[in-house]
C-alpha cells in the first residue's frame, strides 16, 4: 500500500452514497477492496461490511466504523489536499483510517473492521447485529472523529420522544387551548425536566433539543431528542413526562444509555501513547451524541475507546471535509496502537485459557 492509498481509498467511498438504509453499493466496494489488501471479507445478513487479517487463535481486536450517513446529499469533491463530501468526517474517514492500518499493521492480533449499517438511526440495527452475531473481541475501537490526537472516552446516551395531541375544533380567537399550545408548553416542560440543575461538567447533564413540530388547532405533533448522562433514570424520567403530558400520546424511540471508559482502559492508553509517539499531545474527549460505542458497550466489556480523524463540529454540515495530512497521521496512530495493544491483550488471553485448562483438568477431563 503506498502513501496515496487512504486518500484515493476516502475519495472513492465519499463517490457512493451512502445514507442509512442504502449503504449497499460501499457494502461491496469495501469488501473488495479489503480483499484486494489481502484480508478475508464479507457482508453479513444485515448489510454490515467484515474484513479480517491476522491469526484466528490471536488477541481479537474489532475496528468499528459505520457505512451509513445522514440523508443529505453533499457532492464528493477533492480540492488540494482536502475531500469533501457526505461522510468525509461522519464517519468515512475514520472507516477507511481503519481499513489501511488492520491491512499494514504488524499487529499479533486477529484484527477484525467491521463497517456497520444504520448507525444514523436510533436503534443502530447494524451493531446490534454484530453484537449478537459476532465472537466477543478482546478490544474495540470505534470509529469516530475524535481528531488524529483524540480519543474518544464517553458518548451521551439518547431518547427520542414523539408526542402527539388533540383538541377539540374552535375558533382562533376562543380562550380554549389549541393543540399546537399544548405541544409547545409539553417542550418547555420536557427542556425544564431534562436542564435539572446537577453537581458536574455538561457531559453530566441531561438535555434536551426540538426537532420538529407541527400542528394546528386540533392536532399537533412533537419530536424532541434527549441527550442522558451516564446512570440517568430514565424510569423515573419516564414517569415525569407522563405527569406533563396533557392527555397527549407519548412514545419512546429508544433508551440508549451513556458509556464512558476509563483514561486507563488499555484501548485509550495504547491510543495515546501512540498520538505521542507521533508528535501529538492526546485529548480524552467525551462527545454529547451517541455513536456505536453506546450500544457494543453494553454487550462486551472489554478494552474499548473511540478514534478517527476529523473535526467532529463538521458532522452532518454543509461543509463536511477532511484534510489527507489528518487521515493519514491517524492511519499512523492506528498502526502504532494496534501492535501496543496486541501485546497488552497476549497475556490475558493467555491466563484466560490457563484458566480453563486447569478448570477441565479438575473436573477430569485432562490427564
Amino acid at each position: 500500500m503506498n502513501a496515496d492509498y487512504p486518500g484515493r481509498l476516502l475519495e472513492r467511498m465519499l463517490a457512493i452514497p451512502s445514507p442509512s438504509g442504502g449503504e449497499g453499493a460501499l457494502a461491496d466496494f469495501l469488501a473488495g477492496e479489503m480483499r484486494g489488501l489481502g484480508m478475508t471479507a464479507t457482508v453479513d445478513e444485515a448489510g454490515n461490511v467484515i474484513g479480517e487479517a491476522g491469526a484466528a487463535d490471536r488477541p481479537r481486536i474489532l475496528l468499528l466504523g459505520h457505512l451509513d450517513t445522514v440523508d443529505a446529499p453533499l457532492p464528493a469533491r477533492r480540492r488540494g489536499d482536502v475531500l469533501w463530501g457526505r461522510g468525509a468526517v461522519d464517519a468515512k474517514g475514520p472507516l477507511a483510517a481503519m481499513i489501511c492500518a488492520a491491512a499494514t499493521a504488524r499487529a499479533d492480533a486477529r484484527v477484525v473492521v467491521a463497517g456497520a449499517v444504520e448507525e444514523e438511526t436510533p436503534g443502530s440495527r447494524g451493531a446490534r447485529f454484530l453484537a449478537a452475531t459476532q465472537p466477543a473481541p478482546d478490544a474495540v475501537v470505534i470509529g469516530e472523529p475524535t481528531g488524529w490526537s483524540g480519543v474518544g472516552i464517553g458518548y451521551k446516551g439518547r431518547t427520542g420522544i414523539r408526542y402527539e395531541v388533540c383538541r377539540p375544533a374552535t375558533h382562533s380567537s376562543s380562550p380554549e387551548e389549541k393543540a399546537v399550545e399544548v405541544a409547545i408548553r409539553f417542550w418547555l416542560d420536557v427542556s425544564r425536566l431534562a436542564e435539572e440543575p446537577l453537581d458536574g461538567r455538561r457531559f453530566d447533564v441531561p438535555t434536551a433539543a426540538l426537532v420538529r413540530l407541527e400542528g394546528d388547532i386540533e392536532r399537533a405533533r412533537a419530536t424532541i431528542v434527549v441527550r442522558t448522562p451516564p446512570d440517568f433514570d430514565l424510569d423515573g424520567f419516564e414517569r415525569r413526562l407522563a405527569l406533563v403530558a396533557r392527555g397527549g400520546a407519548i412514545t419512546l424511540d429508544e433508551r440508549t444509555p451513556a458509556v464512558r471508559r476509563d483514561r486507563r482502559d488499555p484501548a485509550v492508553r495504547c491510543l495515546s501513547a501512540a498520538i505521542r509517539e507521533l508528535g501529538g499531545s492526546p485529548r480524552p474527549t467525551l462527545k454529547h451524541g451517541t455513536s456505536d460505542m453506546n450500544v457494543v458497550g453494553q454487550a462486551w466489556p472489554c478494552p474499548m475507546a473511540a478514534y478517527g480523524p476529523g473535526d467532529s463540529s463538521l458532522d452532518h454540515a454543509g461543509d463536511e471535509r477532511l484534510e489527507l495530512a489528518e487521515l493519514g497521521r491517524a492511519v499512523g496512530v492506528l498502526g502504532e496502537a494496534l501492535p501496543a495493544l496486541a501485546a497488552e491483550l497476549a497475556p490475558r488471553a493467555a491466563d484466560d485459557e490457563a484458566a480453563v485448562t486447569s478448570r477441565l483438568r479438575a473436573l477430569g477431563y485432562l490427564e
